[in-house]
């Protein structure tokens, strides 16, 4: 089926007269905007929006995995309800103001019907259509590509609209690193990622740099390893649920101060222990009192040693437990409240010592702040000087003089 042959023919596809400006392949042109039926449409399934919910269904019901390349009604209506969830209340608003302005901004889809940008508003007029009973049509441009189900040309075009237009998209931030996984990390049967970096930044057109990206990709190796770890291997499901973006982004600032591999093991083991029993409500904060802790090189082995002694009963519980699920970490893990306690004061304790080390070594890094900033002074500068200025600096050392003398009365005391 081809819209602009089989749904013109069919008086389901319709010209509008009104035109839009698309960045494709390079080039920037007028593209015509079509009033298009919703039967001849389907989601498209590469949408890095809802890829956690494709992950969870795919994982739950391995023998009828979502594909698009079997779309049909029942395809759509379970794409559907994906797009409703990833974001339920600002689907409302957008079909709100459908239903009162019209469809204001126009999608794009490709001559078989996949959606490519504009998988929200087609699932809001398909909510409309239901709930009144009055047909409705997508508006949206449509691209004479061929692309069959090419899952890289078609993910190449996704992100050239939707991330290369300079506009936003509202991604919760683990679905764009499930995006990163599939798109960059993942290889295919000829070994290979569907993208390279340099293609992923073509797409994006000047909105990310090389450096970005491949910090893009480490977050979302270590949110792999953390399910691998928990024995839920690629349910990015469980990293939403929990929350993982900001703990993983500040795990990583941690690894990236480690010269040694071994210990960065040795952190990764005891983060994802505490990640997935969850000691405090605020994992963000929590993971930055870690990091402060292993900062400290007097303390770091210390509270490792510690917390791998704890993470290695959590371990132990989850060799009992092959498959790991949301009721599972709900029901069997986090209800062991004594550990969960266990690990939370471990952490207070040694971020207290960090914290009073911190303190008395202040006083001497502020004295030799205070010296370095003294001797950079140029001295050879003061012939210059008239004498108003030169009294002005006199004042100042005569205050300096007295805050050392101050000091040092404290000090000798």
């Amino acid at each position: 089926m081809n819209l602009l042959v089989d749904g013109i023919a069919q008086n389901a596809v319709i010209k509008t007269g009104r035109k839009q400006k698309l960045l494709i392949d390079g080039r920037d042109e007028d593209y015509e905007i079509y009033r298009i039926r919703l039967d001849f449409l389907y989601f498209n399934d590469q949408n890095d929006r809802i890829a956690t919910d494709i992950s969870q269904y795919n994982a739950t019901h391995p023998h009828n995995l979502i594909s698009s390349v079997q779309h049909d009604a029942q395809y759509n209506a379970l794409v559907h309800s994906f797009i409703v969830k990833s974001n339920e209340a600002r689907l409302k608003t957008t079909q709100r103001n459908i239903q009162v302005y019209g469809q204001m901004n126009p999608g794009v889809v490709l001559a078989d019907g996949r959606v490519i940008d504009g998988n929200r508003r087609f699932a809001c007029l398909r909510n409309i259509q239901e709930s009144t009973g009055a047909e409705q049509y997508f508006e949206a441009s449509i691209l004479e590509h061929t692309l069959g189900h090419n899952a890289k040309q078609i993910k190449q075009l996704e992100l050239t609209i939707q991330l290369g237009q300079d506009r936003p998209v509202e991604y919760d931030p683990i679905d764009r690193l499930v995006g990163i996984y599939n798109d960059l990390i993942c290889t295919r049967e000829d070994g290979k990622s569907l993208l390279t970096i340099k293609e992923y930044l073509h797409c994006l057109g000047t909105n990310a740099t090389e450096a970005d990206i491949k910090a893009d990709i480490e977050r979302a190796k270590l949110m792999i390893e953390f399910l691998e770890s928990i024995n839920a291997p690629l349910q990015f499901y469980l990293a939403k649920q929990m929350n993982l973006n900001d703990p993983l982004k500040e795990l990583y600032k941690i690894l990236k101060k480690c010269h040694s591999d071994e210990q960065k093991e040795d952190i990764k083991l005891a983060v994802f222990a505490n990640l997935l029993m969850q000691p405090r409500g605020d994992m963000t904060r929590y993971i930055r009192k870690v990091g402060k802790i292993i900062s400290n090189s007097k303390f770091s082995s210390g509270f490792l040693d510690e917390q791998l002694k704890l993470a290695e009963q959590v371990y132990d519980t989850l060799e009992g437990t092959p498959v790991v699920t949301e009721k599972v970490i709900n029901e069997n893990i986090r209800t062991q409240d004594a550990l969960r306690e266990e690990f939370a004061h471990s952490t207070e304790k040694w971020v207290s010592k960090a914290d009073g080390d911190a303190t008395r070594n202040r006083p001497a890094q502020q004295a030799k702040d205070a010296y370095q900033i003294l001797d950079t002074i140029d001295t050879n500068i003061f012939k210059k000087l008239n004498e108003e200025q030169r009294d002005d600096v006199r004042n100042r050392l005569d205050q300096i003089q007295e805050a050392l003398n101050r000091i040092r009365g404290e000090l000798d005391a």
